[in-house]
């Protein structure tokens, strides 16, 4: 673990911070499933990972949140070398994690689930940060009693996204928010809610295998293919390569 101190809990978050990942290199012992891979995600932006199944957009992600040790490279948030951090340091860092699985308690309420979410917080504060993710998800706010197990799969979704929110993270790293989701809830999700917290100020590196939805939302967008990054670009610009549209769009640029 690095030897940076510890941000304090009782000292105010920043909006946003910029997240750097620097020929990263990472995996679960043995050959490496990631190799000297760098992307970045600034305040304000949506930033895509998108790729074939495998690639190692989920791997990537875990590595920058200490879940999967980091062997080469560099990860910072803002001036603060994060690498090999464990999870809760990288957590305290400001960096929120939404993985694609396990990201709601079941049993639990919402308002409960939110309080966990809270956990690295003085008791004084965690009410103050649900009073806040319930304006940012107006939703929420009215299913507080509700058991997460009882609601939609978008719904599970929004409170897996509100509970990180209560950390107030400058970064969010949010892996297939849309999975199992219906086409129409996923394009909701993307454009609502995942815009909403780069619109907030937050860094946002998404993974997310609808590559047009995501798209259509991001500002700029990593492609990855066999642990590596093999394209990089605005949407816009990826959208005018017929490599990229060919392997991933079925060969059709996404519209505007």
């Amino acid at each position: 673990m690095s030897d940076e101190p510890l941000p304090d809990e009782h000292a105010p978050r920043r909006a946003g911070a910029p997240l750097r990942a620097e020929s990263v290199t990472a995996g679960y012992g043995g050959d490496p499933v990631i190799r000297d891979i760098t992307v970045a995600a600034d305040p304000g932006q949506v930033v895509a990972l998108v790729g074939a199944n495998g690639s190692g957009k989920s791997t990537l992600l875990k590595s920058l949140t200490g879940i999967v040790r980091v062997t080469g490279g560099t990860v910072t948030v803002g001036d603060t070398d994060i690498t090999r951090w464990a999870p809760e340091a990288v957590a305290r860092a400001g960096v929120g994690y939404v993985p694609q699985v396990d990201d709601v308690f079941a049993p639990l309420t919402v308002r409960e689930n939110l309080e966990m979410g809270g956990y690295l917080l003085r008791p004084a504060r965690v009410a103050e940060r649900v009073d806040h993710v319930v304006t940012v998800f107006p939703r929420l706010g009215q299913m507080l009693t509700r058991p997460a197990g009882k609601l939609s799969g978008g719904e599970r979704k929004m409170l897996a996204m509100g509970r990180v929110l209560m950390l107030e993270p400058g970064v969010f790293l949010l892996d297939e928010p849309t999975a199992n989701l219906a086409p129409a809830i996923a394009r909701t999700l993307l454009a609502e809610h995942v815009r909403r917290l780069a619109d907030s100020g937050a860094a946002v590196l998404i993974v997310e295998q609808r590559a047009r939805a995501v798209l259509a939302i991001a500002d700029f967008a990593y492609v990855l293919a066999g642990g590596e990054v093999r394209m990089s670009g605005t949407p816009a610009r990826l959208a005018a390569d017929p490599a990229f549209t060919e392997s991933f769009l079925g060969g059709a640029a996404p519209r505007a």
